[in-house]
């Protein structure tokens, strides 16, 4: 049989297509994505099982002038691969290549860009007010809300406004029960029963005034299509229930969905994952967390752990297991874990409201409103700060110092490595009276002995790491290991002291008066953008106590950083040892 796959390059090649040639297309987009993906890595799971549906999308509508919308974006990369992109996919998410989402600057197919979770239906009934306003009622406006998504606020406000219009937009629910962890709530048992027709209550759906159709099989392509070119006939708001198997086509990618949602490198042939040896090798930041978090709520019985729908990125998992009723995964719902936390701290309990950074920001009238303004003793962990790798810009926790920093009553800590997590949630749980962030990296770091007993840390308060002479290096985080070993390779290293600061709020600010009186140049350094992040809350002591040393910051340009290696971004924006070596080199 003829390939199918190595002939489209654009989806008007689908049209010369029968019917009968798509299954044999889809059969070869998942070799492709497999193949691929078994040794660059990626997000396999949920892309393996949107391919009928990416086909007869493409099949039926008219893109890119139908605009075609992906939620979560990681369920694109069939979408990608026959929109042109199919010679450059063996670049996915590496530096330089093609984007793990849909980018608007990357291809005139990608209507939107996304990368966080239920933004897909606001922005298709933006576009389809657009499109009335400029008098276009034949162009269409495709939301594929997936993977858990639907579940969020921010969906229900969109289906709540399109309810109200006559805008030309398809809702289509891929339903695969599944995010990157099982989906959870009254809506997934509300969906679940939908599929096996015991559902009672009145439609959801339709009581949000769409046209509902479905359940129908999302891999039946041949159904797919005849139901999409009907939907072409209904005026309106439409909404289209598919139910799909995530990581269709490879049985362990559908009997473990939760592992092979991005599962690393795996072999193609027969699945099976490639392990590496982890052997002495240090325990990555989230697991020093997730066992910390059980081993204190053991002994205190007030600690429970909240995580928005990331209970296995987060390693909240193991206290789920083991301690259940304390444990929580809320969905993908960020404003709803904070101010549940917020709810649980007037009462006596002792949150740990676990949040990826990049994800808090969507949370970010909590923080102030219902948390800060109140001073309760929440407590945010914000996992996957910096600079995240392959995810790209849309992941990067680069912003969490700067847009946490001007919140009053909020103390920001940073540890410089897994000790140093551990002992700050000792610390935290043993009484505050205000929030705490506590922010750390994606990875590992040092090897440590979970048998030490835990230390109190004194909030606000720096550390000196090296002494020296003339140049005192202020770093904040798990960054600092980058300047430790840039001030070794420096031959005249004597001039230079380091310091970890460990808190942004309330800054040392004793410890602050000792190194400007001491030395005659300053650097700070900080794996977050420099506009209004650490740096910055130095300059700002600096100017309130009349200090004019010199100071230079270091850290995330004022620019969004694109997809690559953590190692590869760190040396673009010159924060790996070697430049850092070269910058604390000019100033002797």
């Amino acid at each position: 049989m003829k390939k199918i796959l190595s002939n489209i390059n654009s989806p008007a090649d689908l049209s010369h297509l029968s019917q009968g040639e798509l299954p044999q297309l889809a059969k070869e987009l998942r070799e492709f994505i497999i193949n691929i993906v078994a040794t660059k890595e990626g997000h396999l799971g949920a892309s393996l099982g949107v391919v009928e549906l990416t086909i007869a999308l493409h099949y039926v509508f008219n893109t890119p002038e139908d605009l075609l919308i992906w939620d979560v974006g990681h369920q694109a990369y069939v979408h990608k691969i026959l929109t042109g992109r199919r010679d450059d996919f063996h670049t996915n998410r590496q530096i330089g290549g093609l984007s793990g989402f849909p980018k608007k600057d990357e291809s005139v197919y990608d209507s939107f860009g996304v990368g966080h979770a239920s933004t897909s239906i606001s922005a298709a009934l933006g576009m389809a007010i657009a499109s009335q306003l400029h008098g276009d009622f034949e162009k269409y406006h495709i939301a594929v809300i997936g993977d858990a998504s639907i579940a969020s606020g921010m969906a229900f406000e969109g289906l709540n406004h399109a309810g109200v219009t006559n805008a030309n937009l398809l809702v289509i629910l891929n339903d695969n029960a599944i995010g990157i962890d099982p989906s959870v709530g009254a809506l997934k048992q509300y969906l679940t029963h939908v599929k096996k027709g015991t559902q009672k209550q009145d439609n959801i759906f339709e009581a949000l005034n769409f046209d509902y159709s479905g359940p129908i099989d999302g891999h039946d392509i041949h159904k797919i299509i005849s139901e999409l070119e009907r939907l072409k006939t209904v005026k309106g708001p439409k909404f289209l229930h598919v139910i799909t198997t995530k990581g269709k086509g490879l049985r362990q990618a559908e009997e473990d969905q939760v592992k092979y949602h991005a599962p690393g490198k795996f072999d193609a042939e027969t699945g099976d994952l490639i392990t590496k040896s982890t052997s002495n090798q240090p325990p990555k930041y989230q697991d020093v967390f997730g066992h910390t978090l059980v081993e204190l709520a053991k002994e205190n019985k007030n600690i429970v752990g909240i995580t928005p729908a990331m209970p296995t990125g987060s390693s909240l998992k193991y206290m789920m297991e083991q301690i259940p009723e304390r444990a929580f995964d809320v969905g993908i719902a960020e404003q709803h874990a904070v101010t549940l936390a917020a709810g649980m701290a007037t009462q006596g309990l002792i949150p740990f409201c676990n949040i990826y950074s990049t994800f808090l920001q969507r949370a970010y009238d909590q923080i102030i409103h219902d948390v800060a303004l109140q001073k309760l003793p929440v407590i945010f962990c914000l996992d996957r700060a910096g600079l995240v790798g392959e995810d790209g810009a849309t992941h990067h926790g680069v912003f969490d110092l700067s847009y946490l920093r001007c919140i009053p009553n909020l103390i920001i800590f940073a540890p410089r490595n897994e000790m140093e997590l551990r002992n700050m949630m000792y610390t935290v749980q043993l009484g505050l009276e205000q929030p705490i962030a506590i922010r750390y990296p994606r990875g590992k770091g040092i090897t440590i002995n979970w048998k030490q007993p835990f230390e109190k840390i004194k909030l606000g308060t720096g550390v000196q790491l090296k002494q020296g002479n003339n140049i005192a290096v202020l770093s904040i985080g798990t960054i600092s290991k980058n300047a430790e070993e840039a001030i070794k390779k420096i031959e005249n290293n004597v001039a230079f002291a380091h310091y970890d600061m460990r808190f942004v709020k309330p800054l040392d600010e004793a410890l602050l008066h000792q190194i400007f009186e001491k030395y005659n140049y300053i650097i700070t350094l900080e794996d977050n953008a420099i506009a209004g992040g650490f740096g910055s809350a130095i300059l700002e002591f600096a100017s309130e106590n009349n200090y004019n040393n010199p100071i230079k910051l270091l850290g995330i340009p004022d620019t969004f950083i694109e997809h690559g290696s953590i190692d590869e971004l760190q040396e673009s924006v010159g924060l790996d040892a070697e430049n850092l070596r070269l910058v604390f080199n000019s100033f002797l």
